[in-house]
């Protein structure tokens, strides 16, 4: 008999653990699928669509934004399940909130409705030079040196690491390599006061300069100051604004997001294209032509989702295509759709589609996987080719989002951000 509770209870045990990891997973899944925010605008109905596999539901406390899945429920009390589509309305610009409830009981997180009048912006796809500082001088690895006795020695090792970012050098900022390079001379074997920023906390260090067989003095530090490349521009807001790449400029070595001081934006020419094959993506390359008559604007922000400025006349003067409605996640669909690029030479529209859209809001620059089909397109690059990062999408005559990826097995097929999450730039 103790022996059949055991199995009972064995199992009862099973059974509940099993059903709080459902319900666990069911929490997570949910809350990862279903954006953060919903961008709709303002006098016209917004049709959404979350295909879940669990009970959810939306509850609008605002009178502002009405909720309607073909129910006659007052728009207060909606409760809305979301394995069937659903819209929002609302006759007022602003942002609401609604609450995503599981199983129409538990509260799992707010949803932002922003509602605001139709943007219109003009879809680029102009290659664009690329200059950026970093934000302090940015540790990319620490290594070792052989001191005059012979002896080989790591002092950065345990003290500094690669992303850390040296502000400062006894109290002097530090803004290039030259900067370090003259400390540790002048120091000699004496100690340094570091200045160093890691993952957004201020600290100092301190390091003392090792004297190696050259008789240089060194702290066996790799360190960065810049970050230069081709890129694509994908919009161009009437005030000047521009958006970028899709994607944040990251390290080479590190592969971490560089935190940046400012930069600016080059005139470019691209001198030729190598196409991608299996295992290797293609490329283009070209010359970034620096100066003062050269310079098209200013780089204000290096984020996940891209680059940001502010053009100068000089830009604004050459892009001669028309400005066309914005395109929100609910507006993007499988299927047939353009990229604009000028890979050519000139600017030009090519088809691919789009195979699959995530309307989450957990990979943003990994919103859209799409497939270049135009034969032209093909035939210049063979797919995508690294600096397309940026080329616009466009989709039933509406900006929807830049290219940002391309796959390594497959250069005919990438990744798409929307330009929904760019925009909130």
């Amino acid at each position: 008999m103790s022996g059949k509770r055991r199995f009972i209870r064995f199992f009862a045990a099973l059974f509940w653990s099993g059903l709080v990891a459902a319900g666990g997973l069911s929490c997570f899944f949910v809350y990862r699928a279903v954006p953060d925010r919903l961008n709709v605008v303002v006098d016209q109905e917004e049709n959404f669509h979350f295909s879940l596999p669990v009970k959810v539901s939306l509850h609008s406390e605002s009178k502002e934004v009405l909720l309607n899945n073909g129910s006659n429920i007052p728009s207060d009390e909606i409760h809305l399940q979301l394995n069937e589509p659903f819209s929002l309305y609302s006759e007022n610009e602003g942002t609401y909130r609604l609450n995503l409830k599981l199983f129409g009981v538990l509260n799992l997180k707010e949803i932002e409705v922003a509602v605001s009048d139709t943007k219109y912006a003009i879809p680029c796809g102009v290659p664009i030079g690329i200059y950026m500082k970093s934000d302090g001088l940015m540790v990319i690895g620490t290594g070792e040196v052989t001191t005059t006795a012979g002896d080989t020695v790591e002092p950065a090792d345990g003290v500094l690491k690669s992303g850390d970012y040296i502000e400062a050098i006894n109290g002097i900022p530090a803004f290039d390599k030259r900067d370090m390079i003259d400390a540790v001379n002048d120091a000699g074997s004496r100690p340094l006061t570091l200045n160093v920023r890691r993952d957004g906390e201020e600290m100092k260090v301190e390091m003392t300069p090792v004297q190696t067989a050259d008789g240089d003095y060194k702290l066996g530090l790799w360190i960065r100051d810049d970050t230069q490349g081709i890129g694509t521009m994908t919009y161009l807001c009437t005030n000047g604004d521009f958006g970028a790449l899709g994607h944040g400029i990251s390290d080479s070595d590190t592969g971490l997001l560089v935190q940046s001081s400012g930069g600016d934006v080059y005139d470019t020419e691209i001198m030729g294209i190598d196409k991608g094959t299996f295992g290797k993506p293609g490329v283009m390359s070209g010359v970034i032509y620096y100066g003062s008559q050269s310079r098209l604007g200013s780089i204000e922000a290096n984020t996940n989702e891209g680059i940001f400025g502010v053009v100068n006349d000089k830009l604004r003067n050459r892009i001669k295509s028309d400005a066309v409605p914005v395109g929100y996640r609910q507006d993007v669909k499988k299927g047939a759709a353009y990229i604009r690029s000028s890979v050519s030479g000139e600017v030009k529209d090519y088809r691919i589609e789009i195979q699959k859209v995530d309307y989450s809001t957990a990979r943003k620059s990994k919103d859209m996987i799409i497939k270049v089909t135009d034969p032209e397109l093909l035939a210049l690059t063979g797919g995508i080719v690294q600096g397309m990062s940026g080329s616009p999408i466009i989709q039933d005559g509406k900006l929807i989002g830049a290219v940002t990826h391309v796959f390594i097995q497959d250069s005919t097929r990438g990744y798409g951000i929307f330009i929904e999450n760019m925009l909130e730039h």
